[in-house]
């Protein structure tokens, strides 16, 4: 009798279909999808980016060594735009840090500064390409400079992504819908974050240093 009524218990029980909720709420590791479809969709999205700047910045290696290449003067404020977007991965974890502790208005501060931080790195783009413009320097000018403005212009696009995705997750936030237990917008969008600030940094030594 005991087994029977055991058996019917097995069967009436729902079966847990995932992890809970749909911003990061805890994750059942036995189920048949412990990873979310958000996590999924980012990682898709940063391996075609990842192709993406893979297979230029493979072309832009190969034809340096071509006798019609010469080399452009980079801005100099490309060095300023790095230090801002490097300073804007560690407020966005000072963010992340104060919500694990539970003070949502210091993380919403933190993630506000990592906003502005993302802004000024795209302004200072902007003035870079002016320097250049101002130079003479041109997308067809040279293939150093096509290559250039080619480069910085995908990764501002999305970075701009990154700022907009930010910008969602700090309205969820004033609106409270993100605690020490819901936040996988936000661990989310700070992962695509340091994503794009160690693009930048490898854009960076690619185009300035090499």
């Amino acid at each position: 009798m005991a087994t029977v009524l055991d058996q019917h218990k097995r069967d009436t029980i729902p079966p847990r279909i995932g992890p809970g909720g749909d911003d990061g709420g805890p994750e059942d590791h036995g189920a048949a999808f412990p990873i979310s479809k958000g996590r999924v969709g980012l990682w898709v999205l940063m391996a075609a980016i990842v192709m993406l700047f893979g297979g230029l910045s493979s072309a832009y290696i190969v034809l340096r060594g071509v006798p019609e290449w010469q080399n452009i003067a980079i801005p100099s404020i490309l060095w300023l735009n790095t230090a801002v977007l490097l300073a804007s991965s560690t407020t966005i974890e000072a963010a992340r840090r104060f919500l694990r502790h539970d003070r949502q208005e210091a993380m919403k501060t933190w993630l506000t500064i990592s906003g502005v931080f993302g802004l000024l790195f795209l302004i200072g783009q902007i003035i870079a390409w002016r320097q250049l413009v101002a130079a003479g320097v041109y997308l067809p000018s040279t293939l150093h400079s096509s290559f250039f403005y080619v480069l910085t212009g995908l990764h501002g696009i999305h970075l701009l992504g990154g700022v907009i995705a930010m910008a969602y997750v700090l309205n969820k936030g004033l609106k409270n819908q993100i605690t020490p237990v819901r936040h996988e917008s936000l661990t989310l969008c700070a992962t695509y974050w340091h994503f794009m600030d160690g693009l930048w940094v490898y854009l960076f030594v690619l185009l300035v240093l090499a």
